[in-house]
């Protein structure tokens, strides 16, 4: 690492970000079939057990299992039938049987039920051989959830099974955090904000940031509020910044966050006195510029579009999710099998573009350099490095996390 500078490292930047960052969206409520992908600003409560009532797990015949013993069994029919939704009234005297459906209530006197294909019946009589075991095939009364337990937590961010689970307890409505609108600027005179039929001369660039930090925003179900463009000029973007506050929860630059001459997003976030670490120990993506503009949160991310998508994913994240009232998420990192060789040097944690093999070990992109975009696209995930010094030869696990670990 160069000498004469203070590198912050990722664990302490991490740390910062999940101590100092708390919910900075007001609360709504919706209907729970309007909640998809929303958060939950309060615990739900459940409003009836599920199975609210002992019921039959199959198609079959029940019965009480005291009357029942070992070997050749039969029982006489007692006439009619339970059915979802449509319960038997009456009781089942001890050493008869009843025909039931799956998903019916179990009729009193009944506590065991055998399946249909286990018996022969002919109407009148239903045989099957013993011994059955007490309680087989029925669900007892809030054995998934009982009314008055809390269904989901707050910060419980909603997904379609959950949906399930709450309409099943009876819950109709939701509290919910207001989606996170985050704000997306790109920075800096080479920077062409839309791409065209001109042929672009040298030294200009087409903004590849900007499409691809709206996008992910996106996928983790935030509100994206594209702030355009703004060149090198501290005071233009000083301005975008101050329009910027009245649009979104939450601002990510990119470029500029450096400490060179045209560097504005850090020099502005210092001059405000709100600089809280930069220079973070990472590669790709040392200079990361983490303050408030106003009192919103303001990332700058580096301009090069590898770096802006990997310190988006490690940083940007789990910051989003604070913000939103989701909490900290961290990805789920799984050991497998290197398919690459690699001697790392000490001082930084590193994050390779990489995909796994069809024998499920991590191959890493031809290329480190943080301008090859095309390698994002080639990967399926990030290979993690730790900061210390590393040599990597192929069959040495690695923590491979997969683009899906991180929402994506």
């Amino acid at each position: 690492m160069p000498a004469g500078i203070d590198w912050t490292p990722v664990d302490t930047a991490l740390d910062l970000l999940r101590t100092k960052l708390s919910p900075v969206v007001g609360t709504e409520e919706l209907a729970v079939s309007q909640a998809l992908g929303r958060v939950l600003a309060q615990d739900t409560v459940a409003r009836r057990s599920n199975p609210p009532a002992a019921n039959s797990a199959v198609d079959g015949y029940g019965f009480a299992h005291a009357a029942t013993g070992e070997g050749p069994q039969m029982l006489p029919l007692l006439e009619g039938r339970a059915a979802a939704g449509v319960p038997f009234a009456g009781r089942v005297p001890e050493g008869m049987a009843i025909r039931i459906l799956t998903g019916a209530i179990l009729p009193e006197g009944v506590d065991t039920v055998v399946l249909e294909e286990d018996t022969t019946s002919d109407g009148r009589r239903v045989a099957f051989h013993g011994p059955i075991k007490a309680r087989s095939n029925t669900r007892k009364a809030g054995e998934d959830v009982t009314a008055g337990d809390v269904g989901l937590p707050a910060g419980h961010r909603l997904r379609p099974p959950d949906l399930a689970l709450l309409s099943a307890v009876g819950v109709a409505r939701v509290m919910v955090f207001r989606p996170l609108r985050v704000g997306v600027l790109s920075t800096g005179d080479e920077i062409v904000p839309e791409v065209d039929e001109a042929v672009l001369e040298a030294g200009r660039i087409y903004d590849a940031n900007r499409p691809m930090l709206l996008a992910m925003a996106r996928c983790w179900n935030h509100v994206p509020v594209d702030l355009g463009h703004v060149g090198d000029d501290r005071a233009a973007l000083a301005a975008r910044l101050d329009g910027g506050v009245a649009e979104a929860d939450v601002i990510f630059t990119s470029g500029g966050a450096s400490a060179g001459d045209e560097d504005h997003v850090s020099a502005l976030l210092r001059e405000a006195g709100t600089m809280h670490s930069w220079r973070i120990a990472v590669k790709p993506g040392r200079p990361l510029a983490l303050g408030l503009w106003r009192g919103v949160p303001v990332f700058g991310l580096p301009g090069n579009p590898v770096a802006a998508f990997v310190c988006t994913l490690i940083f940007g994240r789990p910051a989003l999710s604070m913000l939103g009232g989701s909490g900290w998420e961290e990805p789920a990192g799984y050991l497998v099998p290197a398919a690459f060789r690699k001697n790392k040097l000490p001082g930084r944690r590193e994050y390779l573009r990489a995909r796994l093999t069809p024998e499920g070990h991590a191959e890493t992109f031809r290329s480190e350099g943080s301008g090859r975009i095309s390698g994002l696209s080639w990967a399926t995930g990030l290979v993690e490095l730790a900061d210390g010094a590393r040599e990597v030869v192929p069959g040495d696990p690695v923590r491979f996390l997969p683009y899906g670990s991180f929402g994506l």
